[in-house]
C-alpha cells in the first residue's frame, strides 16, 4: 500500500493544488463555466458554474507539473521501482508529460457525468443533499474521477484489475481526508 499512494502522490498533490488555485484572485477573474451558462430540457444547467475551463486547465497543469516533478525526484532518489508506471516504463521527461497530461485530462473529464446527472435530480453545484441521494452522489464525488485516472493507471502498468479496485477506494479514502482538512481551513464549503 505504501507504493500505491507513493504512485498517487502527483495526482494527490495536483488535486490539493486546484483547490487552492480556485481560491485565488486569477481563478476567480477567469471564471468561465464550461457549459457557458446553457440550461438543458429540463430548463436546468448543463454542469453548473462549478464546472469551469480555468479549472479544467489548471487540473491538467498541475497534473502534468507534478507529475515531471516527481519523476525527477524518483530519478535522482533511486525510487522508480515503488512507481507502479515507472515499474513498466522508463521515467523520462516525456513519459512524465504524457501522463501528466492525460491524467489531468481524464480526471476532469470523469467529473462531468457526474455533475451533469446531479443537475438532473436538482443537485446545485457545490451543494449536497439529503438522504439516500445525497449519501449515493457523496460515494460518487469521491470516485468519479479516480475511476477514469486508475483506468488510465492500469494500461499504463501492470497492476492487476483488483489493485484497481484497490486504488480507486484507497484514492476515495484520501480524497475524503483531504477535503475533510480543505474544510477545516476553509478552503472548501463541504465535505
Amino acid at each position: 500500500m505504501p507504493d500505491m499512494y507513493f504512485t498517487m502522490t502527483p495526482l494527490i498533490l495536483s488535486g490539493a493544488a486546484n483547490m487552492l488555485f480556485t481560491k485565488t484572485n486569477l481563478y476567480k477573474m477567469h471564471k468561465h463555466p464550461i457549459d457557458n451558462g446553457r440550461l438543458m430540457w429540463d430548463n436546468r444547467r448543463l454542469f453548473g458554474d462549478n464546472k469551469t475551463w480555468i479549472g479544467f486547465f489548471s487540473m491538467i497543469f498541475f497534473c502534468t507539473l507534478f507529475q515531471l516533478g516527481f519523476g525527477i525526484f524518483c530519478n535522482a532518489a533511486s525510487l522508480n521501482a515503488h512507481c507502479d508506471v515507472y515499474s513498466v516504463y522508463e521515467n523520462s521527461p516525456s513519459l512524465n508529460l504524457l501522463f501528466g497530461f492525460l491524467t489531468g485530462l481524464i480526471y476532469m473529464v470523469s467529473e462531468l457525468p457526474n455533475s451533469f446527472i446531479k443537475r438532473r435530480v436538482g443537485i446545485k453545484e457545490g451543494k449536497t443533499a439529503k438522504g439516500l441521494k445525497g449519501l449515493v452522489f457523496f460515494a460518487v464525488d469521491q470516485v468519479d474521477s479516480l475511476i477514469g485516472v486508475m483506468l488510465l493507471l492500469y494500461f499504463f502498468s501492470d497492476i492487476s484489475m483488483a489493485k484497481y479496485f484497490l486504488y480507486v477506494i484507497l484514492g476515495a479514502a484520501t480524497h475524503i481526508v483531504i477535503n475533510i482538512v480543505l474544510y477545516l481551513i476553509k478552503v472548501r464549503e463541504n465535505i
